[in-house]
């Protein structure tokens, strides 16, 4: 039952997940177009019903994801069984830290938590140094975690080469991905002018 209870929530988390990433490639055509597309998305998810909903399936995610890590990892055999544990470990890291500057940035900062709220860690030194390689892993963690869910659930119906190869296919997508999100926020194929009271926070 605990298993359903996490697939559901994850298929929650996830599709927001999704929609959030493919904002962040918004940001190719202009900080100005990544902005308008999450401005129409926030009328959504963040109608409070719906955040109400999506922070209880993160906080059962965080606890749940926990207690699998825990009580299964002597069990885990093999690559992707171990992979995957890692990969959760990681998104209950990012988590927790992520949602919680954000809710923080709302609540404590006033700060509008769009395009340079993320960025903008991004592109102060020595803050950077965190921050990139903690949004590539967790990008990576995410496509990783679902890559070898898929793996495991398709142990009856495919071979287990090809279900190799589709959990590669994840994995590299993954941080192949969450580098182009972070070179797009750093400012690495256009410059971004970060507003001062976003970087005031890092100061």
């Amino acid at each position: 039952m605990l298993h359903k209870l996490h697939r559901v929530s994850a298929l929650i988390i996830g599709t927001f997940v999704l929609f959030h990433l493919a904002n962040h490639l918004m940001a190719f055509s202009g900080v100005a177009r990544h902005i308008e597309i999450m401005e129409l998305l926030r009328r959504f998810y963040r109608y409070p019903l719906v955040e109400i909903v999506l922070l209880a399936c993160v906080g059962f995610q965080i606890a749940s994801g926990v207690f699998f890590i825990k009580s299964r990892w002597g069990k885990r055999v093999g690559f992707f069984e171990k992979v995957q544990a890692l990969s959760g470990a990681y998104l209950v890291f990012f988590l927790l830290v992520h949602v919680g500057a954000v809710l923080a940035g709302r609540a404590v900062f006033n700060l509008d938590t769009n395009f340079y709220f993320a960025a903008a860690g991004l592109n102060i030194f020595p803050a950077s140094l965190f921050f990139y390689p903690y949004y590539t892993l967790a990008v990576a963690a995410f496509f990783t975690h679902v890559g070898c869910a898929i793996h495991w659930l398709a142990r009856e119906r495919l071979s287990v080469r090809a279900r190799n190869r589709i959990g590669t296919v994840f994995i590299l997508f993954g941080f192949l991905l969450g580098i182009t999100i972070v070179l797009l926020f750093g400012g690495i194929f256009f410059e971004i002018q970060i507003p001062e009271n976003y970087l005031a926070t890092y100061r």
